[in-house]
């Protein structure tokens, strides 16, 4: 399988960019820290270090992902001042990934960073958030369009770090691939300022997956901005073969891999009894 990504990251109307992303084939992903002052940065960065260090082969097992993860909670729980000072990220991403001959993404995400797909002209968001309004629509108290303005939409229940005691709670899914598809990680700064309607319109219209990183990020720069914004694009060039990656260079101000404050609230819901409490 051959695929070709770009990248594009912004801080935004914040002090500090805590937005990190990984283009290192076979894994893609978006890391948004939190934490305050540089804690949230540093926590992204390493979540993003891990998972750059898998790109060295042409497949990925969900094993391998997991085990990266985890490495990086343990790190990032060793950036805490105290209990009530402990940093975190979301993760969104996807890997290439092979089951039974057959090209696949393995897609993996914690908290409300998000992976959508484009295949057949159609965008579906193929990750669910971990958050408390996501709890909400889900039971129907809500609905998804009361989510979008919220006032918790930021509260996320599950998080790689900010004091979760455990193994990290990661959902992961196995989708094969298609001849047309394209890849959106992105973190919540996209999809809090953009909708899907012009989310999908941008992925639609622009061919060139660098260009459409570039895009995405500028409108919702443009939009307001009001979070750090990050969006990876990935696309199938060639569903069979020999797996190639043809990587954009990625935008980021200082830094080919972004890192860099997020408006991510910590996630209090990571309490005994509580959802995403391991």
């Amino acid at each position: 399988m051959v695929v070709r990504a770009g990248a594009a990251t912004d801080q935004g109307v914040r002090d500090r960019n805590e937005d990190a992303y990984v283009v290192a084939s076979p894994v893609f992903a978006v890391a948004d820290g939190m934490g305050g002052h540089t804690g949230g940065a540093e926590a992204s960065a390493l979540v993003v270090e891990e998972l750059g260090a898998l790109g060295r082969g042409e497949w990925l097992e969900a094993s391998e992902v997991l085990a990266a993860v985890e490495r990086a909670a343990h790190r990032v729980a060793g950036l805490a001042d105290g209990p009530s000072a402990a940093p975190g990220s979301t993760l969104s991403g996807v890997a290439l990934a092979e089951q039974d001959g057959m090209p696949c993404w393995l897609v993996f995400n914690v908290g409300d960073s998000r992976t959508y797909r484009v295949q057949h002209g159609r965008l579906e968001q193929v990750t669910v958030d971990h958050t408390r309004v996501q709890e909400m629509v889900e039971s129907g108290r809500i609905t998804a369009d009361e989510a979008r303005t919220h006032a918790q939409r930021n509260v996320i229940t599950r998080a790689i770090g900010a004091g979760s005691a455990g193994p990290t709670r990661m959902d992961w899914s196995l989708l094969v691939a298609g001849a047309d598809d394209r890849l959106l990680i992105c973190s919540d700064g996209l999809t809090g300022e953009l909708s899907e309607q012009l989310i999908a319109a941008s992925l639609l219209e622009i061919a060139d997956p660098q260009t459409a990183a570039d895009v995405l990020v500028r409108e919702a720069v443009e939009a307001g901005g009001h979070d750090n914004v990050t969006a990876v694009v990935v696309d199938v060039v060639e569903l069979h073969g020999p797996l190639r990656t043809d990587s954009g260079h990625g935008t980021h101000p200082d830094l080919d891999t972004a890192l860099g404050n997020g408006g991510d609230t910590l996630p209090d819901a990571l309490e005994p009894g509580q959802d995403g409490w391991s």
